[in-house]
């Protein structure tokens, strides 16, 4: 997990945002004292109004009802000892639920983390919803980049399109 403070890792993350969004765009980090883990959740938002939430707790949910769900369709039975099946199937359940655009708020700070640590090119061409997000509102991101990103956006998750109209729209860029 992600280890600077919150307060310094969001300056960060500010600078990098691009200024036609930068009074726009917030990030905020919910932690519930009192859950067992003290995890809550990552929430990104647009003028005030929440459009990522990133929920721990509905995360997890989620992530072991897909785990039963995927052990009943290909009749795997739990044996609490098989630790490296369990743990196959884990990943399998979190990684279906992650392309479903059900995060965490781990996975918003592995994803920070590797937009933090990684080039803007390799971000761009990054799976992870989260990351792909972070670039497209990064100041590094240029209309001409927007533009060429423009045909392979369809294809992308709805919270990605969501960021890539505002983009466009703040930068004054036309899309299809």
């Amino acid at each position: 997990m992600y280890s600077p403070k919150w307060s310094k890792v969001k300056k960060q993350l500010k600078s990098f945002t691009c200024d036609s969004l930068k009074d726009r765009i917030d990030f905020h980090i919910i932690n519930y004292r009192k859950a067992h883990d003290q995890l809550g959740r990552a929430v990104i938002t647009v003028d005030k109004k929440e459009i990522l939430s990133m929920c721990t707790i509905t995360a997890e949910r989620t992530m072991y009802r897909k785990d039963w769900d995927i052990r009943e369709k290909q009749n795997i039975e739990y044996d609490i000892d098989d630790q490296k099946l369990n743990l196959e199937v884990g990943l399998q359940a979190h990684e279906i639920i992650k392309a479903e655009g059900i995060l965490a708020q781990y996975d918003f700070f592995d994803a920070l983390e590797e937009f933090l640590n990684s080039p803007i090119e390799a971000s761009l061409r990054s799976h992870d919803v989260v990351t792909k997000i972070l670039t497209l509102i990064d100041r590094r991101v240029g209309k001409r980049t927007l533009q060429k990103l423009n045909s392979s956006i369809k294809s992308e998750h709805e919270s990605i399109k969501y960021f890539f109209k505002l983009r466009c729209d703040a930068e004054g860029v036309s899309f299809d």
